[in-house]
């Protein structure tokens, strides 16, 4: 049998000659010799040179003649443009009237070359319809290559006809006149795309399901595809600009409907086989690979489109069954399926509303279950520290979950801070009293900065300070913080009791930085006027050393000043020991010459001091006794005699039987004197104490100085109380002749609401008191009712 060999390919044939330059006929002839062999040759050349890398003698040849062939039919076009005696064979010009003439010669050849292109897109389109599927995809780029690269070198080859014939015809407004690279367009567009579309894009669609199904497929194909399609979209209108209308339409479209289709069927089925935390897992996956997908082989126009379809199927279609899921995830803890569930939702139009209710629900549970366990344990005895601790660990936990899971998202904290606020001021501990939560938190404060033997390192008590800011801004009545902060405080200046000055100013620095100046002028009023105590005794010292008397007294006063200490005068008569009242006379003579025309009042129940006491049978150094001014005043006493009576005590210091009482507690308990009587027994008329010779202790300087009991802090409360009712009634009636000098007239109803808008960050105030405030200064004639339930000012 004899083999057959292929045959090798055909050297290209020799070039025609020059065709008549006036012959319409023959010039066509030999331009569409050129055009069908660019068509038809051209892509094989270039897919060597392009893809194979290797020139051949052949293609070298072949691209020389072609070359050739253009050059030659440049010039046959240009010959016959410039002829002014062609002959027209095609008939009726494109624009009406038959005439001679050069326009009427460019006309005839792209007329021609429509025509051309008409039959060559109709054989592809008959071609194709023998493939399908991926065969037709191949088929479909492989002939938009070939068909755009020839349409580069036909544009070339006619650009003697564009420059002149076609910029003509255009400039004077003609229509469906294009330059002949973008005429190649739009005939493939009309001819060929048009009828074929929709199964190419068949093709695109299943290739994309393999591909979602995880099968591997050839993607450039589809980036091809969607290249040329957005070629396409030609302006009608202005044939120098292009749209996206064409892609939209024929790939955009059906595309985003096959994904909505493709993810609700799957989805729904999903769903129904899984749980939701694996669907969560599912979803993220879907959307990420869509993302890349965009940026694989997709146009960036489509991204937001896709986005918001897949959105739509994977996500709003399930939010219900996600958001019943998220009572779950908070319960058990589970902060990277709640991140997940977040990071879904927010994708949509107000899906993470009900989860931030959720979220403020809870939390406002778990602040209020935990101060329930910590007041079922301790009771009335109810540590600050404790308390604030337990308010603390809730808001520490939830908003390190606002920051891990929820991308401390605004809302979120919006939904923390609101949750906090309730657990703070509305717990079981503040149902006795309103003021139970800045009570607590003002005496945990006085704790961490008053002196003690348990005090915490500088770097720790600055953290905890910042803590107690943090419940701090939870609180709805900051006024009474003030009122009682400041009273601690007072007492830990007057006392020397603070464990730095750096850490008060630090806490005061805070709480100006969080209410700003008016808040803490007092407070820092109070350092102020320590200072110039300071100063004052040190001038106070020196003035005696220069005078002659024996110095009998180590003495220290503090000057504080009326309006910004909050302390009372003693209610109790009181006669000082005679060793305190001359150097408090000194002191006073001191004074006033130095400051002529102020008053002072000596606040006896604050002043304490130290006896040094050496009568023990036991003890050679004696012990030395840290007492307050009363306990001192009862105690010296005993230097005339080692037995006296209650009546004795009365009359030699002048204090109420009260105060008497409470000040023997602690010389009693730690057995200083030992009253005479049987045990139970409570200090009265008609007891007689003695110095107890045989007392003993392991410490040498014994603290009797304790502080009142649970009746003097019962009746510090109870005028805190008052003074907080007093100053609220003052700020809002400010804050109300304030909001009507601006405004002159108000409706009463929404003076109401402004002056609580305004009063809030210090104290959310009751309508009723409002109201009553309103009627004061109605009578005082500051306001004035006008007719319609209006005010008026009254200047």
């Amino acid at each position: 049998m004899a083999s057959r060999v292929a045959p090798a390919r055909a050297a290209p044939s020799q070039m025609p000659p020059m065709p008549n330059r006036e012959d319409i006929g023959s010039t066509w002839g030999y331009l569409q010799a050129g055009i069908t062999r660019i068509m038809m040759d051209l892509e094989q050349g270039i897919d060597m040179q392009m893809y194979m890398g290797v020139y051949t003698c052949v293609t070298l040849q072949t691209t020389a003649s072609l070359v050739l062939r253009a050059n030659r039919a440049h010039r046959a076009i240009h010959n016959f443009c410039t002829s002014q005696k062609a002959v027209s064979l095609s008939g009726p010009s494109m624009h009406g009237g038959a005439h001679r003439g050069a326009h009427l010669l460019g006309e005839e050849l792209y007329r021609k070359l429509i025509h051309y292109l008409d039959e060559h897109l109709t054989s592809l389109l008959e071609t194709s319809k023998s493939h399908t599927d991926e065969a037709l995809l191949s088929f479909y780029i492989k002939e938009w290559s070939r068909y755009t690269t020839a349409a580069k070198y036909t544009h070339h080859l006619f650009r003697y006809l564009n420059r002149h014939w076609v910029k003509r015809e255009i400039d004077e407004g003609k229509k469906h006149i294009y330059d002949v690279y973008t005429l190649h367009l739009v005939q493939w567009r009309k001819v060929l795309f048009e009828r074929l579309s929709n199964k190419v894009m068949d093709a695109v669609l299943k290739l994309v399901e393999k591909q979602r199904h995880g099968e591997t497929i050839e993607h450039s194909q589809i980036k091809q595809v969607v290249d040329s399609f957005v070629s396409l979209g030609l302006d009608e209108t202005d044939p120098s600009k292009s749209t996206l209308d064409v892609y939209r339409f024929h790939f955009e479209k059906p595309f985003l409907e096959a994904t909505k289709a493709f993810y609700q069927a799957e989805s729904k089925q999903f769903v129904a086989e899984n749980s939701v935390v694996e669907y969560l897992k599912k979803a993220e996956a879907r959307l990420a690979e869509e993302e890349d997908r965009v940026g694989m082989y997709l146009h960036q126009d489509i991204a937001v489109h896709l986005k918001k379809t897949c959105n739509q199927a994977l996500i709003a279609d399930h939010q219900v069954l996600m958001r019943d899921e998220f009572q779950m995830l908070l319960d058990n803890e589970r902060e990277d399926d709640m991140a997940r569930m977040y990071n879904l939702l927010a994708r949509i139009p107000d899906g993470l509303d009900p989860l931030r209710s959720r979220f403020e629900t809870h939390v406002r549970k778990a602040g209020l279950n935990a101060v329930h366990k910590i007041q079922a344990a301790e009771g009335d005895k109810l540590e600050p520290k404790v308390y604030v601790d337990a308010l603390l660990e809730v808001h520490t936990q939830y908003q390190g979950l606002v920051k891990r899971a929820f991308n401390d998202e605004p809302e979120f904290t919006r939904s923390l801070d609101s949750a906090c606020k309730e657990f703070v001021n509305r717990n079981e501990v503040c149902k006795a009293s309103s003021n139970k939560s800045p009570d607590l938190l003002a005496k945990y404060a006085d704790v961490l900065l008053r002196k003690s033997s348990t005090s915490i390192e500088e770097a720790d008590l600055e953290a905890t300070l910042t803590n107690i800011m943090t419940v701090f801004k939870y609180i709805e009545d900051k006024d009474v913080f003030q009122k009682i902060y400041s009273r601690l405080l007072a007492r830990r200046l007057v006392h020397a009791n603070s464990s730095s000055d750096d850490a008060e100013m630090s806490m005061i620095g805070k709480l100006k930085e969080a209410c700003g100046f008016e808040y803490t002028n007092k407070l820092q009023r109070m350092f102020q006027d320590m200072q110039t105590s300071k100063d004052l005794n040190r001038d106070f010292k020196d003035h005696l050393d220069n005078g002659e008397r024996t110095k009998t007294v180590d003495s220290n006063f503090s000057i504080l000043g009326t309006g910004f200490w909050p302390l009372q005068a003693p209610t109790t008569a009181f006669n000082p020991p005679s060793e305190i009242a001359s150097e408090a006379e000194r002191f006073s003579t001191f004074y006033k010459h130095k400051h002529d025309g102020r008053k002072l009042t000596w606040l006896w129940n604050l002043c304490k001091g130290e006896l040094k006491a050496s009568y023990f049978k036991n003890s050679k150094t004696g012990y030395t006794f840290q007492v307050s001014l009363y306990q001192m005043a009862i105690l010296l006493l005993f230097n005339e005699k080692d037995e006296n009576s209650y009546e004795e005590f009365v009359s030699a210091t002048q204090l109420s039987p009260d105060v008497i009482n409470q000040t023997l507690v602690y010389i009693l308990k730690a057995k200083v004197l030992i009253m005479q009587g049987g045990p139970g027994e409570k200090p009265g008329p008609g007891k007689v104490f003695k110095l107890n010779y045989d007392f003993k202790n392991k410490k040498i300087r014994v603290n009797l100085n304790l502080g009142g009991g649970v009746k003097e802090a019962k009746q510090e409360e109870i005028e805190t109380n008052k003074t907080i009712e007093e100053d609220r009634k003052l700020v809002l009636q400010s804050a109300i002749v304030r909001i009507m000098k601006a405004r002159k007239k108000m409706k009463h109803m929404q003076l109401v609401s402004e002056c609580i808008n305004q009063i809030k960050s210090r104290f959310v105030p009751q309508v009723s008191d409002i109201k009553k405030c309103i009627e004061i200064l109605l009578d005082k004639e500051y306001l004035e009712r006008l007719e319609d339930d209006e005010l008026g000012y009254l200047a």
